[in-house]
């Protein structure tokens, strides 16, 4: 294989959307969101640059996926956010949150 299609080939996987999941220890939440950089958003909610977890830290990553289609990243954190959602993840989550004192989801 070339080394053109080889970078083509990693650039398809390395390219993500991602739909993410932090606990806010101090308020005993779960904030829900999305981006195409998990890494500089974590980074962004760590040094409270972001409104909606500002002065709500400690924070940790409880929970992420990763989508190549903004859209369906979109729709998932929407989802995430319903009741249904909520559900979700409190049923995967089950052992985090029971560990982590039962914050409201």
């Amino acid at each position: 294989m070339s080394e053109r299609s080889e970078l083509t080939r990693l650039s398809f996987w390395i390219f993500m959307y991602y739909v993410y999941v932090l606990f806010l220890k101090k308020h005993h939440e779960l904030y829900k969101g999305y981006t195409d950089n998990l890494k500089k958003r974590w980074s962004e909610h760590a040094r409270e640059l972001v409104e909606s977890t500002r002065n709500k830290g400690p924070l940790e990553i409880a929970y992420y996926e990763a989508y190549q289609n903004k859209k369906d990243a979109m729709d998932r954190e929407r989802y995430f956010k319903t009741g249904w959602g909520r559900l979700y993840l409190k049923k995967i989550l089950k052992n985090y949150i029971q560990e982590s004192k039962n914050p409201k989801i």
